[in-house]
């Protein structure tokens, strides 16, 4: 499919970010999915993810949290990068909200309710948004993602649906923090499911992925049903009449 991509930015606090989208070349406009990059940034990785979910008819936009031009290593530990925006919660959702509100503003992006996906980091990214019961966000996807918990004063049911495609034997969130999350969940009301990949470890939908000993490895079937379930959540919370 014939694809339009652009680049585009946003600021918060006064500095300035990245984003970059793609949509179907033949719509004007299409519902709005935000992608949330994995640690490295906003790199040709992500930059596939958003060709491949534009090319179901959205408007995929990528956003940046690390701000304009600086990206992370694919491949490679990129913790100097995260670890910053990790410590520091209301930084991170202040530049995710900065930067969904940019996305919806977009040349192409349809008014009405919008979905966030992330990965690994971006995982965690697309919670904070649900936490912070972002505008507009109807559904959140997050694969492989951290379940670190924030330290903000967030206590109101959330709004948006809530995914989570979890790979089981990922050392990155132990069982612990599996029950912690859903307890999270619970505890402000929130429509969510989790389902656990077995054998599944982190990055499992990354191909090319392969150090076990790290607990980072492709898994086909769990990449496949994981995406499958995304787009199960997609029909429950994005407009079916908008072509």
């Amino acid at each position: 499919m014939d694809l339009t991509t652009f680049a585009a930015g946003y600021t918060c606090a006064d500095q300035p970010f990245d984003l970059y989208a793609a949509r179907p070349a033949a719509l004007a406009e299409a519902p709005l999915v935000v992608v949330c990059p994995a640690w490295d940034g906003l790199n040709d990785p992500v930059k596939a993810i958003a060709h491949r979910v534009a090319a179901l008819g959205y408007q995929a936009v990528a956003i940046d949290v690390y701000g304009h031009g600086v990206r992370g290593d694919v491949g490679a530990d990129n913790s100097a990068l995260m670890n910053p925006l990790l410590a520091d919660r209301a930084a991170l959702t202040a530049r995710l909200l900065a930067g969904l509100a940019a996305a919806q503003a977009l040349q192409g992006s349809a008014a009405g309710a919008a979905v966030a996906i992330g990965y690994c980091f971006g995982g965690l990214c697309v919670l904070d948004l649900a936490r912070a019961n972002a505008p507009g966000i109807a559904g959140v996807v997050s694969f492989h993602g951290l379940f670190i918990p924030n330290d903000l004063d967030q206590h109101d049911p959330i709004g948006a649906k809530v995914l989570v495609e979890h790979g089981w034997d990922d050392p990155m969130v132990p069982p612990e923090q599996v029950l912690a999350f859903a307890r999270e969940m619970d505890a402000r009301g929130a429509d969510w499911q989790l389902h656990a990949h077995g054998g599944a470890m982190h990055a499992f939908t990354f191909e090319g992925a392969n150090a076990p000993e790290m607990g980072v490895q492709y898994h086909a079937a769990a990449a496949a049903r994981s995406w499958a379930s995304m787009l199960g959540l997609f029909g429950e919370v994005l407009p079916d009449d908008w072509s």
